[in-house]
């Protein structure tokens, strides 16, 4: 294809550093907005900082994209778990060690990140051996992900051999808990998971619970007041980020009200636009203001909003027109993870994978086939369907992100 790259990601790049310099888009929230000095913990945060400037960042990215191939930039963006690495002993198998599938797969289809479960972590000694070997099958650095919300949701503190925190459930912070306990915890799960090698947690759950019948979030949400979840939301980005690891908020648009089970069916909710945005908005535009890393889109579907039963994972106006547009996020979109029964039941993995990220989104999270997922991307590239200009916008986030973090650091 006749691109002119280099002209469309300076153009990228002016555009983002913009956004950066008025507040929108990735990072630190302003100085008032930051937590005190003499918080418990705030010295130790600060000390952690190490990361790259976003500006930096972005210029950085623009420059490794320079000698990227199609293939290398379309497997940045997916993230997956290890069976779909090494398939040979099926969807769950408990796999603790890094296999020579796995290190074939990882240059196979460039992939962007990992996400490792409570089944691939068994102890301290392990967990760090097991990153550090994918880290070092694959050219460009990897997300190394966990989902680490605290409570129920604890991947690793729930495992006593490895000796972090355990948290209460959100429910329960939200009920006897203030903003400054929150920032600490979102501190201190960053700086436990960074020292095994994470540096991103799929946390926090900024969905307002409203419905009791809600089975999916139950005790993961801090609460059914808007303006109290968005400032514990707020409070936990700024303490796990200041520790250079990536927060990410979720589920997009919000699934607080919903009665049903993303994992195994359709679920669609009877909110309207005034609905979300005086309810389920307010956590997630706090958490964006906060300077959120990633958002995770779910996979409900708004009827309501959208006249379709499209899923929010693969909506153009839930994620670019809403979630980009009104709301001014400027960072990763991630979609929940595509294994799920509301998605497999409905499309292929290529579908769902195109679907997504025609959408909006930047990185597809488990896709159910990787290798049919990855194809369809690359094919809908080479026949023009998802344009250079497009991929390279999703692949300049994902790498500023890993330059801004430390994931990836500038050659002398």
């Amino acid at each position: 294809m006749n691109i002119n790259k280099h002209g469309f990601i300076k153009a990228i790049y002016s555009v983002l550093l913009c956004i950066c310099l008025t507040g929108c888009a990735l990072g630190h929230g302003s100085e008032e907005d930051k937590i005190p000095e003499n918080s418990p913990g705030a010295e130790d945060v600060q000390e952690e900082s190490t990361g790259m400037d976003y500006d930096e960042a972005v210029e950085a990215a623009a420059e490794y994209m320079k000698n990227m191939t199609i293939e290398e930039k379309a497997g940045q963006l997916f993230i997956v778990n290890l069976e779909l690495l090494d398939q040979r002993n099926g969807n769950y198998y408990e796999w603790k060690k890094c296999t020579k599938a796995m290190k074939k797969a990882i240059n196979k289809y460039h992939i962007g990140g990992v996400i490792l479960f409570s089944r691939n972590i068994a102890g301290r000694k392990q967990t760090q051996k097991l990153i550090n070997r994918l880290n070092e099958s694959s050219p460009v650095p990897l997300f190394i992900t966990v989902d680490e919300e605290g409570g129920d949701v604890a991947r690793i503190a729930n495992n006593g051999r490895m000796g972090t925190t355990v948290f209460p459930t959100m429910e329960e912070i939200g009920n006897t808990k203030d903003v400054s306990y929150v920032y600490d915890m979102g501190a201190t799960i960053g700086s436990e998971i960074k020292e095994l090698g994470f540096n991103v947690d799929f946390a926090p759950v900024a969905d307002v619970k409203t419905s009791e019948l809600n089975l999916e979030i139950g005790t993961r949400s801090f609460g059914g007041e808007p303006g109290k979840v968005a400032d514990f939301v707020s409070a936990f980005v700024k303490g796990m980020q200041e520790q250079n690891v990536s927060a990410t908020l979720k589920h997009f648009p919000g699934q607080g009200s919903s009665s049903g089970d993303t994992h195994i069916e359709s679920v669609n909710i009877d909110s309207s636009i005034t609905g979300l945005r005086k309810n389920d908005f307010v956590p997630f535009e706090a958490g964006i203001d906060a300077g959120a890393d990633f958002v995770m889109v779910s996979h409900i579907s708004v009827s309501k909003v959208t006249e379709t039963s499209q899923p929010a994972s693969m909506s153009g106006l839930i994620m670019d027109t809403i979630l980009r547009g009104e709301l001014g996020f400027q960072g990763i979109i991630i979609t929940d993870a595509m294994d799920m029964a509301s998605i497999t039941s409905n499309y292929t993995s290529a579908e769902a994978a195109y679907g997504a990220i025609n959408g909006g989104a930047d990185i597809v999270l488990m896709p159910h086939d990787l290798e049919m997922a990855y194809n369809e991307i690359i094919n809908k590239i080479n026949f023009g369907k998802i344009s250079e200009e497009r991929l390279d916008a999703s692949v300049l986030r994902i790498l500023a992100v890993k330059y801004m973090r430390g994931i990836m650091k500038v050659e002398e």
